[in-house]
């Protein structure tokens, strides 16, 4: 991707991005998020961009300590008051980050960056990989990202980073942590319209070894 023509501004573009809507995410937690979670016993979760608190709010509830991460105020306070109307504000944290910048302290037992893709400037391999220096021994790294465009995209000539590449770009020791999962896989979704379609998701997970 040619970043010498995306927004320097992390924080102004996504601030106006969503003070431009009511409500600019689903609701929902992630899939692929509630897939791998489920699994794991519940402990310390990062969510990195955390955006209107979907994934923070699914995990609280399932007895995860959440500390919920978005460079703009307008979607941590949308997902600070949907905790308060679901009584989980004593199970997570809200911290406004340019990640470029600042980062959450851990260690954390799951890291999750959910499609932590941004039409503004994002250092992306550099976050990541302080990402992975927050996790917990015995913890869990969960990055997913889109494996391409969603059918009813308006554009689909965008190239989204594979597993082997995001993998690469962690530089992880060998010795240190153990791949469990890197795969293309697809899932069936429905678009804002209403249309059926079949996303595909890039899905890496790695454990730290400890």
């Amino acid at each position: 991707m040619n970043t010498s023509c995306l927004p320097e501004d992390a924080g102004r573009f996504w601030e106006e991005r969503y003070r431009s809507s009511a409500q600019v995410w689903s609701g929902r937690v992630n899939a692929r998020l509630a897939e791998v979670a489920a699994e794991l016993p519940a402990g310390r979760a990062l969510d990195l961009g955390c955006g209107e608190g979907a994934d923070a709010l699914w995990l609280a509830e399932r007895g995860w300590r959440v500390t919920a991460v978005d460079v703009s105020a307008t979607a941590l306070h949308r997902a600070k008051d949907a905790a308060s109307r679901r009584n989980l504000l004593d199970r997570i944290d809200f911290e406004r980050h340019d990640l470029n910048e600042t980062f959450p302290q851990g260690p954390f037992d799951l890291v999750s960056a959910q499609y932590l893709h941004s039409p503004a400037r994002l250092e992306r391999e550099g976050v990541l990989r302080r990402a992975a220096d927050q996790v917990s021994p015995g913890g869990v790294l969960l990055i997913v990202d889109h494996g391409e465009a969603p059918p009813w995209a308006e554009r689909h000539d965008h190239s989204f980073p594979s597993v082997e590449d995001v993998l690469a770009g962690l530089r992880l020791e060998p010795a240190g942590w153990t791949t469990v999962r890197a795969e293309r896989a697809a899932r069936d979704a429905i678009g804002p319209g209403g249309e059926a379609g079949v996303l595909l998701d890039n899905v890496l997970v790695v454990r730290r070894n400890g």
